[in-house]
C-alpha cells in the first residue's frame, strides 16, 4: 500500500499557486490524478505541457454525485496499490471536498495511506472579493447538501458549489422560506482569478439571470434580526426582554402559579379551533400555548432552576427513548405494541419510586377526563367488568340513589350521588369506546348551533328570545333542530 498525496489547486490562476505545490505537480505528473480538469490552473499547466489523468468521464456515467465520488475513491486506492500517486483537487483539500473526506474515512478503515499538503482556499479570495471579515460571524455551506434549519442568517453566509440552475433554484427556494424575495445576494464566480465576476441581484432572480459554473458561489449578507421573527431564537429573546429590567410590568410580576389558568384557557381555545377546522385560528392559538410555555421557562431561568433548553432536551430525549422502533432496532407490528412498549419504558423511567396506581392521573384534569383516565388505570389491573350490562345496572343504581336524595331534599347527598352517576356514565362511555369529553363537546356545539338559530329567527321578527314564552321557544327549537338536521 503506497501513499496518496493530496494537494489543492487553489481558487485562481497559475500565478496564485504556491511554489511548493507547483513543484509537486511538475515532479509527479506521471502519476498525477485530478478530480476535474475544469480549473484555471490546470488549463494553464496543460499549456505548459503538464500531463495528468482526469476523472471527468466518471461524472457522465452516474446520475448521483455520491456514486461519482465513490468510484473516484475506488480507482485512487487501486492505483495506490502499485505505487504512490498524487491527487489534485480544486481549492484547499480540506474545504468542501467530498472526495477527500471519503479518502480520510478509507484511511481510518486501513484501506489507504494519505499525506495532505496545502492549497489556497477559495475562501481567501472570496473574502477579498466581497470585502467581508469572517470574524464577524461566517458560515460556509455546500449548496448541494445543506438543510434550511442549519442556516444562520445573522452571519455572513457563502454557498459553494452553486454550479448549475437546479442547485441555484434549490438554494433560492430554501432561502425564500426565511428572507424576502428582494433580499440582495451576491453571485461570485472564479474568485481571485482574472475571470472573476461579481453580481448582486434580488434573491428571487438567483436562478434566472446569472451565468453559473463549477467556480460559482453565492454570498448572503447578514440579516437584521427583526426579519427573523419567525425563528425560535427571536421568540426567546422577546420573552427575555419582556421579563427583563426594562420589560413589561405585568410580565415581570407573573409566577408559575399566576399563569396556571392561562395555559388551560389557551389549550382549550386551541381545541376549539381544531373542532372548527380553522387553520388560521389554530396557528394563533398554538402561538398562545407556546407563549405560556416560554413564559414558564423564562421564569424558571430567572429563578435559576431550569431553562427552555432543559425543557427541549427533556422532551427530545424522551421521544427518542420511547420510540425504540424508530430510533433503534426494536421491531413492532401494531400500534398496540407501540403503546405497550411506551408504558413499559415509562414505568422503567420511574424506577423503583413508590408510586400508586392512580398517581400519574393529574388532579387538575377536567372532571370527565379525569374519571375516564382513573377508570382506564383501574381496568389495567383487572378492576373492571367484562361486559357492559353491569355498567348499565350501575348507572341505573346511581340514578336511583340520586332520586332518593332528591326526594329527601338532601342537597349534599344529591351532589354526591349525582357525581357517582356521572362517574358511572363516564364508565359506560369507556366500555362503548366513546370519548366522553368529545361526546359532551359535540352536544355543546349542537346546543350552540340551535340557540344561535333561534336567536336569528327571533331577530327576523325584530324580537329577542326574552320576548317569547317557553312554549314559543320550544317551537323555535324544533325549527332550529330541523333546519340543522344532518349538520350535527
Amino acid at each position: 500500500m503506497h501513499t496518496i498525496t493530496i494537494i489543492g489547486l487553489g481558487a485562481g490562476e497559475l500565478d496564485q499557486l504556491p511554489l511548493g505545490i507547483y513543484k509537486v505537480l511538475q515532479q509527479n505528473q506521471d502519476r498525477l490524478f485530478v478530480r476535474t480538469e475544469e480549473h484555471p490552473v490546470l488549463r494553464e499547466l496543460a499549456e505548459e505541457g503538464l500531463t495528468f489523468h482526469s476523472f471527468d468521464a466518471i461524472y457522465e456515467a452516474h446520475s448521483e454525485f455520491e456514486a461519482v465520488y465513490e468510484q473516484i475513491i475506488s480507482q485512487l486506492i487501486k492505483e495506490a496499490q502499485t505505487s504512490g500517486i498524487t491527487y489534485a483537487v480544486p481549492g484547499h483539500p480540506l474545504l468542501a471536498e467530498r472526495t477527500v473526506q471519503l479518502l480520510l474515512k478509507a484511511e481510518q478503515e486501513g484501506r489507504c495511506k494519505l499525506t495532505i499538503k496545502g492549497g489556497q482556499s477559495f475562501l481567501d479570495a472570496s473574502f477579498n472579493a466581497l470585502k467581508i471579515d469572517p470574524v464577524e460571524g461566517f458560515q460556509c455551506m455546500d449548496a448541494t447538501s445543506f438543510k434550511r434549519e442549519e442556516v444562520q442568517y445573522l452571519n455572513h453566509i457563502l454557498f459553494c458549489q452553486v454550479y448549475d440552475y437546479r442547485v441555484a433554484s434549490e438554494v433560492k427556494l430554501a432561502l425564500l422560506e426565511d428572507l424576502p424575495a428582494d433580499y440582495p445576494v451576491t453571485v461570485l464566480t472564479a474568485a481571485g482569478s482574472k475571470a472573476e465576476e461579481i453580481l448582486t441581484i434580488p434573491l428571487e432572480e438567483l436562478d434566472r439571470r446569472v451565468e453559473l459554473n463549477n467556480l460559482t458561489s453565492v454570498y448572503v449578507p447578514p440579516a437584521v434580526k427583526e426579519m427573523l421573527n419567525h425563528q425560535f431564537f427571536r421568540l426567546r429573546e422577546v420573552i427575555r426582554v419582556l421579563r427583563g429590567p426594562d420589560g413589561c410590568p405585568w410580565d415581570k410580576k407573573q409566577t408559575h402559579e399566576s399563569l396556571r389558568k392561562y395555559l388551560i384557557e389557551e389549550a382549550y381555545e386551541f381545541i376549539d379551533a381544531v373542532d372548527q377546522e380553522d387553520d388560521e385560528h389554530m396557528v394563533e392559538e398554538l402561538g398562545d400555548v407556546l407563549l405560556q410555555i416560554m413564559l414558564h421557562s423564562q421564569i424558571g431561568e430567572d429563578e435559576g432552576f431550569f431553562t427552555i433548553d432543559d425543557v427541549i432536551l427533556t422532551v427530545t430525549d424522551k421521544m427518542i427513548r420511547r420510540h425504540p422502533h424508530v430510533f433503534k432496532d426494536v421491531q413492532v407490528d401494531s400500534t398496540e405494541e407501540v403503546l405497550t412498549n411506551w408504558e413499559a419504558i415509562k414505568q422503567e423511567e420511574k424506577g423503583a419510586a413508590p408510586v400508586t396506581l392512580l398517581d400519574d392521573v393529574p388532579k387538575s384534569f377536567p372532571a370527565l377526563l379525569q374519571a375516564e383516565e382513573l377508570q382506564k388505570k383501574a381496568a389495567k389491573v383487572g378492576f373492571d367488568w367484562d361486559n357492559v350490562q353491569p355498567v348499565l345496572d350501575k348507572v341505573e343504581e346511581e340514578w336511583q340513589e340520586f332520586e332518593e336524595a332528591r326526594e329527601n331534599q338532601n342537597k349534599e347527598e344529591m351532589e354526591k350521588e349525582f357525581g357517582d352517576w356521572l362517574f358511572a356514565i363516564a364508565n359506560l362511555a369507556r366500555h362503548y369506546k366513546i370519548n366522553g369529553e368529545a361526546a359532551l363537546q359535540r352536544t355543546n356545539r349542537k346546543f350552540r348551533t340551535r340557540m344561535k338559530a333561534m336567536e336569528k329567527a327571533a331577530g327576523l321578527q325584530d324580537k329577542t328570545l326574552h320576548d317569547y314564552d317557553l312554549e314559543e321557544m320550544e317551537m323555535l327549537w324544533i325549527k332550529a333542530k330541523e333546519q340543522h338536521k344532518g349538520e350535527e
